[in-house]
């Protein structure tokens, strides 16, 4: 608003007219320091508003010219000048009072954009206003620069992203489990194909060769329609195959005709199978990730998709690095870079530490490798609780049937009851039991597998035998509750944090005399997972339960805590009757396996009324070593689940 200053009239001294002058100056120069003028203040906010809302109808507009300039006007630029940016509005906040001079002003506003992937670019930029005269509005005078001090007419904000290192899932020593490794991406020009029908068969015939067989297989028969729809030199991928495996066929696929191959390098584990479904895998960006999370991935990606790589994805693929750049169109017709104006680097991905050990896990891999039925094999070394092998077979198709099955144990569990019992003072291992073929609970008739009968034995060989009528005779002293907390002393139904998703048990309690019975042989209602049985098994070898470790960095955040000191008698009986099962017990093919005694249990489980359909357990261990193997509707222990143990033994001295 105009100032006045004061007149000197004649006669006044001058003293008093220059104090008067520095007193007028005083409150003018407050007036710019602060100006109040409600009136400014809200033309600053609703500009503020409409350029967040993209309507600035409320808005005067004038250019520095002060020729007026419609708002629909600036609307449009501001979307064009901000570009890749113009998505996602910034956030805007007026900073202090306008400096006012005369009909023009001047405030600041503080402009904050969030950029993708978290990245805050935050500025501060001048409005300038001026006020019409005749009728006191203040109107915004427009200019690319209130957006960007080096913005002009015709220019464009871009963002240019760059991806993070991602980082490693480590093993036991520190290690990466995970690193580039040499690829070959297989692939037919269709323009080079003299005979589709026969390229499809010699490449199925190679593709079958490989040992170990590719899983899943490689599926072919949509590649002559694949072909047809492609441009005659394209590269229609066929299959990725690490080196190792593509040297085992090249011979026969390289000089077929269309054949084309390129060499690269991915991030994968030691083989193809090596604790797969518990590591995850890392691929480019799914459409259904960039759906989910446009704010997290952008396309061409690397994204961690199930088991430790999905769980822990946002710490190993860090934060990309954000650019925004000042693009200004070429007298050709196209743009060109003329300033980056924000920069933010890339953070490296940080490693997840694990306990595996590579050596147990190849071990344990490879015992299960010529296994179709779902199976799955956990080690757990006995000194510490750590995981070093969580192994599914070619059958459990990616899921982690280690962890988180939920299967009956069926005679492995007879460890669990044995220990009840022990600890009980109902038996020793010396202790008379009779075997009979069957027995009957309430109208309801247990038997022993192939019907077998002991008669009367002492304790330690009905459980080196492994006879159910024995249990199911000795199952009403444990009482209705005894069995599930002797389960509990093993870490059975404990609430474990190991860094993966984990099924600890649920065991049988309070049921009625046949379910008790039941529960004693590892059937009814009692269900565990591998690794909650390997951990039990570890618990008796070391005499104390410790919760199973897995990721050790980042440490979990709530690990249970360490059971009691087990009774150290009935764990030294316990422990010899499972070497027994090894020595004279259904257990004896393992007698031979060199490095050292093998402890154990078998266990054959009924998971429905057809007693013939049993899945095959076997739980135990050897040094430092514990482990227990599963296998789904595998029948008899002794024929699917011990086969398997003493190949992970031989190769795992």
């Amino acid at each position: 608003m105009p100032l006045s200053y004061p007149y000197h009239r004649p006669g006044t001294p001058l003293r008093r007219a220059l104090a008067a002058l520095a007193a007028s100056v005083l409150a003018a120069g407050a007036l710019v320091g602060c100006s109040g003028d409600d009136e400014l203040a809200g033309s600053v906010d609703a500009f503020l508003a409409g350029w967040r809302t993209g309507n600035l109808d409320k808005v005067g507009f004038v250019d520095p010219t002060g020729a007026r300039v419609p708002a629909a006007d600036v609307t449009a630029e501001i979307k064009a000048l901000s570009g890749d940016l113009a998505a996602t509005m910034p956030t805007l906040r007026r900073a202090g009072d306008a400096e006012v001079t005369k009909n023009l002003a001047t405030t600041k506003v503080d402009i904050t954009w969030a950029l993708p992937g978290g990245a805050t670019w935050a500025y501060q930029r001048p409005v300038r206003l001026r006020q019409n005269g005749g009728d006191d509005q203040w109107q915004v005078i427009w200019e690319p620069q209130v957006l960007h001090e080096q913005l002009e007419k015709g220019d464009r904000l871009t963002l240019r992203r760059t991806a993070a290192p991602r980082a490693g899932v480590l093993d036991g020593a520190g290690q990466p489990i995970v690193t580039p490794r040499p690829v070959v991406r297989i692939g037919v020009q269709p323009g080079e194909v003299t005979d589709v029908k026969a390229l499809v068969a010699r490449l199925d015939a190679a593709f079958k060769a490989v040992t170990p067989p590719i899983s899943p297989p490689v599926d072919l028969s949509d590649l002559p329609q694949r072909l047809s729809d492609a441009d005659p030199g394209a590269f229609v991928e066929v299959v990725t195959l690490r080196d190792e495996a593509y040297r085992q066929i090249r011979s026969r696929i390289y000089t077929l005709p269309g054949t084309k191959f390129r060499a690269e390098k991915l991030d994968l584990a030691p083989t193809r199978e090596f604790a797969r479904a518990l590591l995850g895998t890392v691929d480019q960006a799914q459409a259904d990730d960039l759906a989910a999370h446009p704010d997290r991935y952008a396309k061409g990606d690397l994204v961690g998709h199930g088991g430790l790589q999905g769980r822990y994805d946002e710490r190993l693929r860090g934060a990309p690095g954000t650019t925004v750049e000042i693009r200004r169109p070429t007298p050709e017709g196209g743009t060109t870079v003329v300033t980056e104006a924000f920069r933010q680097e890339p953070t490296a991905g940080q490693p997840v530490r694990t306990s595996l050990d590579v050596a147990t896990q190849n071990a344990a891999d490879g015992a299960l490798r010529a296994e179709k039925r779902r199976s799955a094999l956990v080690a757990v070394r006995i000194s510490d609780g750590a995981v070093l092998a969580a192994a599914n077979g070619p059958g459990a198709a990616g899921e982690n049937l280690a962890f988180t099955a939920q299967v009956p144990p069926g005679s492995t569990f007879k460890m669990v009851s044995a220990l009840g019992l022990l600890d009980k003072g109902a038996v020793t291992p010396q202790t008379i039991v009779d075997c009979p073929k069957t027995r009957a609970v309430d109208g309801r008739s247990f038997k022993n597998s192939d019907d077998f009968v002991l008669g009367k034995v002492p304790f330690r060989t009905d459980f080196a035998k492994s006879c159910n009528t024995a249990f199911v005779a000795l199952a009403p002293q444990l009482g209705p509750d005894g069995l599930a907390g002797t389960g509990r002393t093993l870490g059975l139904e404990g609430n474990w944090d190991l860094g993966a998703d984990v099924f600890t048990g649920k065991v049988s309690t309070g049921g009625a005399p046949t379910e008790q019975a039941a529960a004693a042989i590892g059937q009814g209602t009692t269900v565990v997972s591998p690794l909650a049985m390997a951990g039990a098994t570890a618990a008796v070898a070391r005499g104390r339960w410790e919760q199973p470790k897995l990721v050790l960095d980042p440490a979990p955040a709530a690990p249970a805590e360490a059971g009691p000191p087990l009774k150290a008698e009935s764990v030294a009986g316990l422990r010899t009757m499972m070497r027994e099962v090894v020595t004279a017990g259904t257990g004896k093919a393992l007698a031979d396996v060199p490095g050292g005694p093998v402890y154990g249990k078998t266990g054959t489980a009924e998971y429905d009324n057809d007693p013939t359909h049993t899945h095959a357990w076997f739980v135990g261990w050897r040094g430092d070593v514990a482990f227990a193997v599963f296998v789904e509707q595998g029948g008899s222990s002794t024929a699917s689940a011990v086969p398997i143990v003493e190949r992970f033994l031989r190769a795992r001295p």
